[in-house]
């Protein structure tokens, strides 16, 4: 890489392998997931240091311990912000194959990249002007390229910045903002279309906290950083419902900053109403809005075991969390419990009623911490249109 200085590398990682093989072997690892992008593998790796994950991609998040405050989110964005950069550098021209392969070996950009590297690499064959026109008929091309990107390219000059920046933890500040900003663009949620009826906005951030009086979801407070894609979006409909099974009833919202309230009844008797969160004017498609509403359920008899957001639109990006903790962007749900706390949280998604009701085992990712009765998570990868997401616990026998 042009116009970096190279040190040279001595002693072993800790993973028994010498500095860049391990990082090119961490590079392979990545490239070769099929269930998600190597962002979501990288903040596993810092979460729990004894996964697989943390065994095979030690090499590339250790040196982030020298961002001393920093959290996993942050640590994961920095890794993922060097890698980018070095994968920009590589190649004269938007059109270098080196370049070309090792984007879609990460899934880099918009392009709703494929499950296998393979199937990846199917997908660049029929890019033109990378590989030829024709293309050729295999992928056998791409792999050379990719395996010689890697080798000669990537994971040396990976290995050399990971040496300097274990040093040097103000230096991974560029990296995290290269990263957010690759991120910041809608998404549409990795390729899965909405339902006929989504509701027209991404969610560029979605911040739920919520309040508990006993075992009741008493306040639920909701800020919304919305992207309108299409024109004329005068509003956002709010589904605030208590109960769990049976017979739901609608809980009062109240508009709180950037819209107001709006109900109808529901399209069946019998249905709950329908709160319409109105804005000021009408967005354009493209246009941004926060706007932040509250929910107040006052029946204290109605327990909850979990608490839910439904996607009902296009989608919401994946989770940032900034050096201060600050969430940024993505899915983000805390819980205050009173004196009446659960036995045991945990996150979910995708999942059925009944699958998200059976605690994990212990040690299993999704376990999480009560610290001073506050319990919370991010999601760090998108939120798919159609499937919902949440925080599930489990109430002490009584």
């Amino acid at each position: 890489m042009e116009g970096v200085v190279t040190i040279q590398l001595e002693g072993e990682c800790l993973d028994g392998a010498r500095p860049v093989a391990a990082v090119e072997a961490a590079l392979r690892w990545l490239a070769v997931r099929k269930d998600g992008r190597p962002l979501r593998f990288l903040r596993y790796a810092i979460e729990d240091p004894a996964s697989e994950s943390a065994a095979v991609l030690g090499c590339l998040v250790r040196p982030t311990a020298s961002m001393t405050t920093a959290a996993p989110e942050m640590r994961a964005l920095a890794v993922w912000g060097l890698i980018l950069d070095e994968v920009a550098r590589i190649g004269s021209t938007a059109e270098s194959r080196r370049r070309n392969t090792l984007s879609a070996a990460f899934r880099i950009g918009e392009r709703q990249w494929k499950s296998t590297l393979d199937d990846r690499f199917g997908q660049l064959r029929d890019v033109r002007g990378v590989f030829g026109d024709p293309p050729p008929t295999t992928t056998t091309p791409m792999h050379k390229a990719w395996r010689r990107a890697v080798s000669d390219k990537l994971a040396p000059c990976l290995a050399t910045n990971l040496a300097i920046l274990a040093v040097d933890g103000e230096a991974w500040r560029p990296y995290v903002e290269i990263a957010r900003a690759a991120s910041s663009e809608p998404r549409s949620s990795g390729g899965r279309t909405p339902s006929g009826g989504a509701q027209p906005v991404f969610l560029e951030r979605l911040l739920v906290a919520v309040e508990m009086r006993r075992r009741t979801a008493h306040r639920r407070l909701t800020v919304r950083n919305i992207v309108a894609r299409e024109d004329g979006v005068g509003g956002y409909m709010a589904r605030a419902l208590t109960g769990w099974t049976g017979d739901l009833a609608s809980i009062p919202v109240k508009a709180i900053f950037g819209c107001h309230v709006e109900t109808s009844p529901g399209v069946q008797p019998g249905d709950p109403m329908i709160v319409d969160l109105r804005f000021p004017r009408p967005l354009r498609k493209g246009e941004r809005h926060e706007f932040i509403s509250l929910a107040c359920e006052e029946d204290p008899d109605e327990e909850r075991y979990w608490i839910n957001v439904d996607v009902d639109h296009h989608g919401i990006a994946p989770g940032v969390v900034d050096g201060e903790g600050k969430v940024t962007g993505g899915l983000s749900i805390s819980i205050t419990f009173d004196d009446c706390v659960p036995e045991a949280c945990w996150w979910y998604a995708e999942q059925t009623d009944y699958e998200r009701l059976v605690r994990p085992p212990a040690g299993d990712r999704r376990l999480l911490e009560i610290r001073r009765g506050v319990v919370e998570h991010t999601f760090l990868g998108p939120c798919h249109p159609r499937e919902e997401y949440g925080i599930a616990f489990r109430w002490p026998q009584s």
